[in-house]
């Protein structure tokens, strides 16, 4: 249980946020303090949102969903059209619920713009224009996302040089921003944060590289005993789709159509998945409000938290 004085000097409730590279032991880690704190779950991940994901993207074991209330696991299709901002708005919803009657929520996950959209909110940009969205999509599918980070750089090469170039959504958003206004999306992002009426503190999960990778490595291996080449074949005939175009899928995906083998399919899945890693301790380190803890060290993390809160 929380301590008393952690119930002290907080607005409408505290918001834990629990970031860190794929791999790492935030899903574990957000169960141990979702039971510490008397506290439900918010996913973060931008994958886990979608129904028969279920390996490739990690979602929660049937023991941490037993373990724990989550929210946003499994809960629409791969068709459905969601974004950060999309997200932003119906996560915002869901915490004005849950916290009269939690003075605690959990908010887990690796996708960086999502925390952000949940903590600091997103510019106002414009609303997705379905014609050109439906264009870039037919782009990439045809052409490959080269075509689509080549024009950005063309188009906004300061954000070219910021944005992860191995993210379609991300792509074709900052793309679909440029051409809907016609002005560079870098200078349409105000960097503003977004009031907030709930505290919020940070933790980011860190161990040393080499076992990381190897974790990584392991679960990768994991997946595949699990189902992952069928949970991808399951997919194949949706791999169009902005949801499916991620670590996992992208790889099985070629394999299918006859241009990789199984086993380069699984080497890439690894290598990919480190490098995705690598990105988002990136994106996380810029984020000074972040505290770094090993995933094991639980009371020294409780005891942080504690400490944050008694400062709001």
């Amino acid at each position: 249980m929380a301590t008393t004085t952690t119930m002290m000097n907080i607005k409408r409730g505290t918001l834990i946020v629990i970031a860190g590279p794929t791999g790492s032991g935030k899903s574990a880690l957000a169960v141990r303090l979702a039971q510490h704190f008397c506290a439900p779950i918010i996913s973060t991940d931008s994958r886990q949102f979608y129904r028969g994901l279920a390996i490739g993207t990690a979602q929660p074991t049937a023991e941490e969903l037993a373990a724990a209330k989550h929210y946003f696991i499994a809960d629409r299709n791969v068709e459905d059209d969601f974004n950060s901002g999309k997200y932003e708005s119906e996560a915002l919803l869901l915490l004005d619920e849950l916290f009269k009657e939690n003075r605690f929520v959990i908010a887990v996950g690796g996708s960086g713009l999502y925390i952000q959209a949940l903590c600091d909110g997103m510019d106002n940009l414009p609303e997705a224009d379905q014609e050109v969205r439906q264009n870039l999509k037919e782009r990439l599918q045809n052409e490959g996302l080269a075509s689509l980070v080549e024009e950005l750089r063309q188009r906004d090469p300061e954000y070219y040089d910021r944005v992860d170039k191995n993210n379609p959504s991300r792509i074709m958003r900052a793309l679909e921003v440029c051409i809907v206004t016609g002005r560079p999306y870098s200078e349409q992002r105000s960097g503003e944060k977004a009031t907030r009426n709930f505290n919020i503190v940070k933790i980011a999960t860190d161990m040393p590289r080499d076992i990381l990778y190897d974790r990584i490595n392991r679960r990768v291996d994991m997946m595949i005993e699990d189902g992952l080449i069928e949970e991808a074949r399951a997919m194949y005939h949706k791999r169009h789709l902005n949801s499916l175009q991620t670590v996992g899928y992208r790889e099985m995906f070629d394999h299918f159509d006859g241009k990789i083998t199984l086993e380069e399919a699984i080497d890439l899945i690894k290598r990919n998945s480190r490098h995705y890693a690598k990105r988002q301790m990136t994106w996380f380190r810029r984020d000074t409000e972040f505290s770094w803890f090993s995933p094991n060290d639980i009371e020294a993390i409780i005891a942080h938290i504690d400490a944050k809160i008694l400062q709001n």
